[in-house]
C-alpha cells in the first residue's frame, strides 16, 4: 500500500472514529440540549393560547362527519360508517407542538398537519371499526411539562385539561347516552387518565364505558378509578403499557426524568395478549404492526413480541421499520429502544382486535335476553 492511499485510510478510519465518539456524545447530552433550546421561561398566563370552541369543527382533529385521518383504513381492515355506529370513542392526541410556547395554540397549521400525522392518522384510526371518532384539539402542554415536572408546567398541564374536560362535555352532549371508548396517547394518556379518574370513574359514565386504552404514560393502577385489564373481553377497564427495548435505560427525557424503580410502578396490559401479566408473547402470535404514515402502509404480520416487566412492555423480537427520516431522528433523540412514538403502530392489528373484542362482549351483556 503507498503512503498516499494510507494516508487515506487514516484519515477514514480517524473520520469514522470522530463521527461515532461524535455520535455517543450527542445521544448522551441531546436531551439536555433541547431543555436548553426549547427552555419555555416563566409561566405567563397572558401568553396563554384563547380556550377553543367545541361547537366548532375547526376544534376537532377528528369528528364522524368530516373527512379526517383517523377515517384511513387498510381494505383487508375496512372503516365502519361512523355516522351509523352504536358507540363513540373519545380520542386525545400526543404532544404535537414543538416550541418555547407552554401552552400550543390549536390553529396553527405546522401543528394541525402534525396533529394528523402524528396523532388521529396512526393511532385513533384504530378505533374506526367499531366506533364514532371524536378527538378534541387542545392547548397542549409543553413536553417539559412532563419531564420536568415543576409548578409552571402544572399550571400548563392545567390548561390542557380544562380544554380536555371541555372538550368532553361537548362529546357528551353530541353524543346521548351511547357507550363509549376513552383513548389517548403520551400526553393524550396523562391528561386521559386525569378525565377517568376525575369525571368518569364512580359515575354513571362508568356504566357506559367500554374500555380506556390510554398507552405511553406513567400511570399506576390506583391512580385510574377503575379496574386493569386483566383479561380479554374485559370491559370497562383500562389498557396501558409503555413499550421499551430490554436494554433501555431511561434518560432526562422520560416521564418525571423517571428511573428503573419509579417504571415498576407503571401498569401493563399486554397489547397482543390483552392480558395484565408477565407472560411472554412471541411476534408470531401478534397480528401485525401498520404504520399508515407511510408511503404504502401495508400489514407488516408477527412484526414484535412483547412481555410486561417491571412496568414496561418489553419488546425484543421487532422487525425492519418504515419510518420517513423524520421519524427516525425522533426515536434517536428520545434515546435507544425507546419505541414511545410507535406504540400505537407496533401492535395496530392486536389493538384493532382488542377494542372490537371487548365492544362486541360490551354490547353482548347490555343487550336484552333473546334479543
Amino acid at each position: 500500500m503507498g503512503a498516499r492511499r494510507r494516508r487515506v485510510v487514516r484519515w477514514l478510519l480517524v473520520t469514522l472514529a470522530l463521527l461515532v465518539v461524535a455520535g455517543i456524545v450527542a445521544a448522551a447530552t441531546i436531551d439536555r440540549w433541547l431543555f436548553v433550546a426549547l427552555d419555555p421561561g416563566p409561566f405567563d398566563p397572558q401568553a396563554t393560547p384563547p380556550a377553543p370552541d367545541y361547537d366548532a369543527p375547526a376544534s376537532w382533529a377528528a369528528l364522524p362527519e368530516l373527512e379526517d385521518g383517523a377515517d384511513l383504513a387498510l381494505p383487508e381492515h375496512p372503516a365502519i360508517d361512523q355516522t351509523a355506529a352504536a358507540l363513540d370513542v373519545f380520542y386525545l392526541h400526543p404532544t404535537t407542538a414543538i416550541g418555547t410556547r407552554w401552552n400550543a395554540p390549536i390553529d396553527e397549521p405546522a401543528i394541525i398537519e402534525a396533529t394528523t400525522r402524528g396523532g388521529t392518522l396512526i393511532q385513533a384510526s384504530v378505533f374506526n371499526g367499531v366506533g364514532a371518532i371524536h378527538a378534541p384539539r387542545y392547548r397542549q402542554a409543553h413536553g417539559r411539562a412532563f419531564t420536568q415536572p415543576d409548578a409552571d408546567g402544572d399550571r400548563a398541564i392545567a390548561v390542557a385539561l380544562a380544554d380536555v374536560h371541555a372538550a368532553f362535555d361537548a362529546f357528551l352532549a353530541r353524543t346521548g347516552g351511547r357507550p363509549f371508548v376513552l383513548a389517548g396517547h403520551s400526553q393524550g394518556s396523562v391528561l386521559g387518565g386525569r378525565l377517568l379518574a376525575e369525571r368518569i370513574a364512580g359515575t354513571e359514565l362508568a356504566q357506559r364505558l367500554v374500555v380506556a386504552y390510554l398507552p405511553g404514560a406513567p400511570l399506576r393502577a390506583e391512580a385510574l378509578g377503575v379496574p386493569v385489564c386483566e383479561r380479554p373481553a374485559q370491559t370497562g377497564c383500562a389498557v396501558v403499557w409503555n413499550a421499551r427495548g430490554p436494554d433501555y435505560e431511561p434518560n432526562a427525557l422520560e416521564f418525571g426524568g423517571a428511573d428503573r424503580s419509579a417504571m415498576r410502578e407503571w401498569i401493563c396490559v399486554n397489547p397482543i395478549s390483552g392480558i395484565h401479566d408477565e407472560e411472554h408473547v412471541p411476534a408470531e402470535r401478534s397480528r401485525g404492526a401498520v404504520f399508515l404514515d407511510t408511503e404504502h402502509p401495508r400489514v407488516l404480520p408477527g412484526f414484535a413480541d412483547g412481555r410486561c416487566h417491571e412496568g414496561r412492555l418489553i419488546v425484543e423480537t421487532m422487525g425492519e421499520l418504515e419510518r420517513d427520516p423524520m421519524s427516525r431522528i425522533l426515536l434517536w433523540v428520545i434515546g435507544p429502544e425507546n419505541y414511545h412514538p410507535i406504540e400505537y403502530q407496533l401492535h395496530y392489528l392486536d389493538l384493532r382486535h382488542d377494542v372490537g373484542e371487548r365492544v362486541a362482549a360490551f354490547l353482548a351483556a347490555a343487550s336484552p335476553p333473546g334479543s
